[in-house]
């Protein structure tokens, strides 16, 4: 397998995946691109929040075909880093992250991205911890339905990537740093 200059994050609700894949680009000179984000912005321009367009896309194909083909024209690009729960799978060449972070400690975070993020306060619509929980766990268990019943993946399952990294033991700057490193030693690699 050849492989690409093309880093793909996947992980769990709040685990990092956007923050940490911007700064692992800026440092390597990549360009970054969020299919969170992206999603997020389909579900704005329909009227929807986040949940509401999970909701929607299981029952609307062509709304997952839409971010997936995205990913999937990313795949002719160098140099690029992609945080996405599906891109790895749509990118086999790609070195694959998985970061890790129990559900409990992610909730926190997600509420305080949210206060941080103008696009997610719009997407999102929850002020407090409970409704955090109740809407991720609802995405997440859409998202997986999706992701099994249109393509058979679990991207919950490990074994498929090249590093995986517990958020929770380590903070932003160390989870950028070990993921640069590794990089930059898999891409070295024959």
């Amino acid at each position: 397998m050849v492989k690409k200059e093309i880093i793909t994050i996947c992980g769990g609700l709040g685990s990092g995946k956007s923050s940490t894949a911007k700064k692992v680009a800026q440092i390597l000179g990549y360009d970054h691109f969020s299919s969170g984000d992206f999603f997020r912005q389909v579900g704005l321009e329909l009227g929807l929040s986040i949940n509401e367009i999970n909701k929607r896309a299981e029952t609307d194909k062509k709304i997952d075909e839409m971010t997936d083909q995205k990913l999937r024209d990313l795949n002719d690009k160098n140099k690029i880093v992609i945080d996405s729960r599906t891109a790895y799978h749509w990118i086999p060449e790609s070195f694959k992250v998985y970061l890790d972070l129990p559900k409990e400690i992610a909730k926190n975070r997600i509420l305080e991205s949210i206060k941080n993020d103008s696009l997610r306060q719009k997407s999102e619509k929850v002020s407090t911890i409970e409704e955090v929980y109740e809407k991720m766990t609802e995405r997440f268990e859409s998202e997986q339905k999706r992701y099994w019943n249109l393509y058979k993946i679990d991207n919950t399952d490990k074994n498929k990537f090249d590093l995986i990294i517990d958020t929770n033991k380590n903070n932003l700057e160390e989870v950028v740093n070990i993921i640069v490193s590794k990089y930059k030693s898999w891409i070295k690699e024959n």
